[in-house]
């Protein structure tokens, strides 16, 4: 061989197994790991099915393969959660977090000890969507959301805290309706919500997603214990088709206004997994493409048809998409969310 030739054959194969060995730590870098998604919630609610459903298969289409943990951090209607992600977990894709999306909606009204930004977490996707409802308890003796309109009387509905789905749900439906409701907060998740009902501590919940009652109180619903009342979404879900819409009671242009932004845009978001800023490009996309994956493969999906999850993913670049739209509600919009969520 000319010695030309072999020089060039020689640089070939050496800058070759350099690109080779410097892709290596992108393949491996979560080998031997252990990757926690803390959810800001008690376990046994929506969030937390979604999240041990999905830890259960997304390792395996991750690199190296590494184990994946819950942990729930419950707190202030996961805004601890949402915090602990933004300012405590290192950036490195070992931290995913799966706090409420109504916290971003806390974020763009100024809601206190908010202290993160979600334009600057890395997203890497959702396994479904929120579709918000206001359950009863049949006890109330109110079987339509025309009689509960109707009603002289406030009911007590549960809560978990300022920022939350089940809070702020029900002070826009308030504001924007007139629903008749008094909301008591502090609850640490909705499945101790369920069992204040239940025990008749509580009359019920708004905000209370239809993949959560469907994976935790079906039997409540089926038996008639547990009534549905309001569906708070663009449209009706295919299997409450004669539920109203929430957006059916909106009178004024105004009220129209404060059930898209303050309802309709965060349940497109409230169940996004997100990572700490800075976190390094490739490894989001690694975790992107795993939950991507993941939410098809057929265990998982079998595993969801029985815990009654539905799956409706979004990617990362959707949700962080929704959340920059969120940030250009017009100011007079969010100066009256901020009036009634604060």
């Amino acid at each position: 061989m000319k010695p030309m030739l072999l020089l060039a054959v020689v640089t070939c194969l050496l800058s070759g197994g350099s690109r080779s060995h410097a892709a290596a730590p992108s393949e491996d870098v979560f080998r031997g790991k252990v990757i926690r998604i803390v959810v800001g919630f008690s376990a046994g609610g929506g969030f937390d099915t979604f999240a041990r459903t999905v830890a259960r298969y997304m390792g395996k289409y991750i690199p190296g393969n590494p184990s994946i943990v819950v942990d729930n951090m419950p707190g202030a209607g996961s805004l601890i959660a949402a915090n602990h992600i933004y300012r405590v977990a290192k950036p490195d894709g070992l931290t995913i977090g799966a706090f409420n999306g109504n916290q971003i909606l806390g974020q763009l009204v100024g809601a206190q000890g908010t202290n993160f930004d979600a334009r600057r977490m890395e997203w890497i996707g959702a396994p479904g969507y929120n579709h918000d409802l206001c359950v009863l308890h049949q006890r109330t003796g109110i079987t339509s959301a025309e009689q509960w309109m109707a009603s002289k009387t406030p009911l007590k509905l549960a809560g978990s805290a300022p920022g939350s789905t089940t809070d702020d749900v029900a002070k826009v439906l308030k504001e924007a309706i007139g629903l008749p409701m008094r909301l008591v907060t502090g609850y640490k998740g909705t499945a101790d919500m369920r069992v204040a009902v239940e025990s008749g501590e509580m009359d019920g919940l708004c905000g209370f997603s239809w993949v959560s009652v469907k994976s935790t109180w079906r039997r409540a619903v089926e038996s008639g214990q547990a009534i549905i009342m309001l569906q708070s979404a663009p449209k009706a879900h295919a299997e409450l088709p004669k539920v109203p819409l929430t957006m059916s009671y909106a009178k004024t242009p105004e009220a129209r206004q404060l059930l898209e932004a303050g309802v309709h845009q965060p349940s497109a978001i409230t169940y996004g997994y997100s990572l700490p800023p800075n976190t390094p490009k490739e490894r989001v996309q690694l975790l992107r493409r795993a939950l991507s994956q993941a939410v098809k493969d057929p265990d998982l999906l079998n595993d969801a048809n029985k815990a009654n999850l539905e799956i409706a993913p979004a990617s990362g670049e959707e949700i962080a998409s929704a959340i920059e739209r969120m940030f250009q509600t017009p100011a007079a919009v969010v100066a009256k969310l901020r009036e009634t969520l604060k």
